[in-house]
């Protein structure tokens, strides 16, 4: 159920530690670059996290920890078992809970100091930039490129700085946008990838340290923005290869002719962002791509009464090590080349993870002239599912 989005009374900045709160936060009351100004500053801060997961779990907790008065969690997902890895908020007992409440809990009892507002809700045009006016900095952990342009274009319009952060496999990058004179995401990405160019954490993986490592850096850029402390990174994208251990860094410039924060903008409210890039969800096919389908249980049917099907796993071979219904392997990028391979006579049915690679892979196919053959719905994971749930979910 998503949550209502009630205005907040303004209430009066804090002028003092409670004793306890002095005893917290001691080891930054000692460092003169913090002191009992900074935590005073820190204390009045009101941040908002976009995302709960990977980036949000090490963001939510050094906020928390570091005494950020008030934190906002806009999260609509809830906890399954693959999330536990990587964000490190939440426990086993939490599956099937709503992220942001179940992060609420966990930063409450680390911090029982602070104000958490926890927002069931999915980040839209229509709700971000009430969402957003209450709060001095927006934190991006989300893992989309849709909701990235919302919340770049919504921190625009509000002129809130947007601490970004992204992470794939073992790589991650990190800038602040949003600030006076300096760039925006649409500076660095005018315009977004063809859809499917980029696959998602789920289609790619990505190593569950990295997130700590990216989201810890984003929360650091939080914490000096709000102390006013040090050099951030408005203008310079930290780039970071954990397999190499090693930091680079590109200078980033704002685009005079940028449609968003150039001197002559040109977009002056939030549009529809899944339509801007082309996509309708991560996990479904693009719009445009139209393929004959056929459920787990009506494969499972007809191979059981002897049917004549060839089974194309159109996954990555590592994938294929995790489970497989011991069908031909050739990965959607290997398959222009070694489409000779097939038999267009054969009846086929494609599969992958979820159903959206094996379906731009029917739908190539179709295009060179196959015509007996079907996407397995929802993939293997719809296998494991409806027919057999001894075959591992990942």
């Amino acid at each position: 159920m998503a949550t209502t989005i009630q205005p907040q009374a303004e209430a009066k900045p804090a002028t003092a530690l409670s004793n306890e709160e002095i005893l917290r936060y001691s080891r930054h009351l000692i460092m003169p670059e913090v002191g009992m100004e900074g935590q005073l500053k820190l204390k009045n801060a009101k941040v908002l996290l976009i995302g709960t997961g990977g980036l949000g779990a090490p963001l939510g907790l050094y906020l928390a920890a570091a005494g950020v008065g008030r934190l906002g969690l806009v999260d609509f997902d809830v906890v399954d078992f693959t999330n536990l890895q990587r964000q490190v908020t939440f426990g086993t007992s939490d599956v099937g809970k709503y992220k942001s409440e179940a992060a609420r809990i966990r930063l409450s009892n680390l911090n029982p100091d602070i104000h958490i507002d926890s927002f069931e809700t999915q980040l839209t045009s229509a709700n971000a930039l009430e969402l957003f006016k209450d709060f001095d900095i927006i934190v991006d952990g989300t893992d989309n490129f849709p909701t990235r342009y919302l919340v770049n274009d919504a921190c625009i319009l509000l002129g809130k700085p947007n601490v970004y952060g992204s992470i794939f496999r073992f790589e991650g990058q990190a800038t602040v946008f949003g600030m006076p004179d300096g760039p925006c995401y649409r500076c660095l990405y005018p315009e977004p990838p063809p859809p499917g160019l980029v696959p998602s954490c789920a289609e790619g993986g990505v190593l569950g340290v990295l997130p700590g490592i990216v989201g810890s850096i984003q929360a650091m850029e939080t914490i000096k923005l709000i102390l006013g402390r040090g050099d951030n990174l408005v203008g310079r994208l930290l780039l970071f290869d954990a397999l190499a251990m090693k930091f680079r860094e590109l200078k980033l410039r704002k685009n005079p002719n940028c449609p968003m924060c150039g001197p002559h903008r040109t977009i002056h409210q939030l549009i529809d962002y899944y339509e801007f890039c082309g996509v309708r969800g991560e996990e479904a096919p693009e719009p445009n791509v139209q393929v004959p389908e056929m459920t787990p249980r009506e494969l499972k049917s007809r191979l059981d009464r002897g049917d004549d099907l060839f089974i194309l796993d159109v996954r990555e071979p590592h994938e294929y090590q995790i489970c497989n219904l011991k069908g031909a392997l050739i990965p959607l990028g290997e398959l222009p080349r070694r489409v000779h391979e097939l038999d267009s006579s054969r009846e086929i049915v494609a599969h992958c993870r979820s159903g959206k690679r094996s379906a731009e892979a029917v739908d190539f196919l179709r295009k060179a002239g196959f015509r007996k053959i079907h996407n397995l719905k929802g993939g293997i994971l719809a296998w494991s599912d409806e027919v057999d749930p001894s075959v591992p979910k990942y």
